[in-house]
């Protein structure tokens, strides 16, 4: 337990060490209202990992709806926030700023359950295909299916430009899906599904009709600029100053390094690490010898937070 104390303060510690260097008053409202959320639920979470993880099982069969709010916002040790609320930061920034808040965080809102719904639809998907009914009891937490939605458009409203990814350079409209490919092959155990739900959210609003319905539904036009949609405040960071707290790394490189540094923290071997470390998020396996024992031992630590 006293391991998994000190891991969650140096995360913890390095990720409010570089929302300071940023600078409250530079990050959007609801870029930093989303960051306090996840942070706040880290330290002090609503509920156990198994009671917020979500999964075809316990969210579709059981009934069990609140999942698809809670698991977004829920994260499973220190590194895991430190990753996606970094990342969250610079497409906060981006984002929000071309969008403005309010619809940016209309955006959040419901990208937050769109990722778990279709989440909960390829992992049906895959225990139908692949007759694997284990595929419906996988449970997860995390804001990176949202994270990768937001690459997308990202991508989308900024085109050109490069991302090196296992040290391939490749086009950024490219980038999620090499992403999603090497997430999986650095950690198998990680949520595939998760990911890929969320650069289909993406692709739903970029290039399909999710955008119109979303503006029906809001009854106006979004035109980013517009008085209702735009926050005005300090102008925000570019990315030229984003790369000076993350010493120049873009957001694969900042993974890699995250999961080198969580491996020295922790002390362990690839395997451990492989069992432990999910990028997307907490991943109860079905079954296993060790599936009870690690289970209870992430739970207490988690509820000594």
């Amino acid at each position: 337990m006293q391991r998994r104390n000190k891991a969650s303060n140096v995360g913890l510690l390095l990720l409010l060490s570089q929302i300071y260097q940023v600078g409250l008053n530079r990050i959007p409202p609801v870029t930093l209202v989303t960051l306090a959320i996840n942070i706040f639920l880290f330290i002090q979470p609503l509920k156990r990992l198994d009671e917020t993880c979500i999964s075809v099982n316990e969210c579709l069969y059981m009934k069990d709806w609140h999942r698809l709010y809670l698991s977004p916002f829920h994260h499973a040790d220190d590194w895991h926030l430190y990753f996606n609320m970094v990342s969250l930061l610079w497409k906060g920034i981006n984002l929000e700023s071309k969008l403005g808040s309010a619809w940016f965080g209309y955006i959040i809102a419901l990208f937050s359950l769109l990722v778990g719904v279709l989440y909960m639809i390829l992992e049906i998907a895959l225990a139908e295909l692949l007759d694997n009914p284990m595929y419906k009891l996988s449970c997860a937490v995390g804001f990176s299916g949202v994270l990768f939605a937001l690459k997308v458009l990202n991508n989308y409203y900024h085109p050109g430009g490069t991302s090196r990814i296992m040290g391939i350079l490749v086009p950024n409209k490219y980038a999620c899906w090499l992403e999603l490919i090497a997430i999986h092959l650095l950690n198998p155990g990680s949520s595939f599904a998760g990911h890929l739900a969320g650069i289909l959210v993406g692709l739903m609003y970029t290039k399909g009709p999710l955008k119109t319905i979303m503006e029906a539904c809001a009854g106006q036009r979004n035109s980013y600029s517009s008085g209702g949609f735009s926050y005005s405040g300090n102008p925000y960071y570019t990315s030229r100053d984003y790369n000076v707290y993350t010493d120049g790394l873009n957001e694969e490189e900042q993974f890699e390094r995250a999961m080198r540094n969580s491996l020295n923290d922790r002390g362990g071997s690839s395997r451990n690490y492989n069992a432990e470390r999910r990028p997307y998020g907490f991943w109860f396996p079905p079954e296993g010898p060790s599936v009870e024992e690690l289970q209870r031992q992430r739970l207490n630590r988690y509820e000594r937070q």
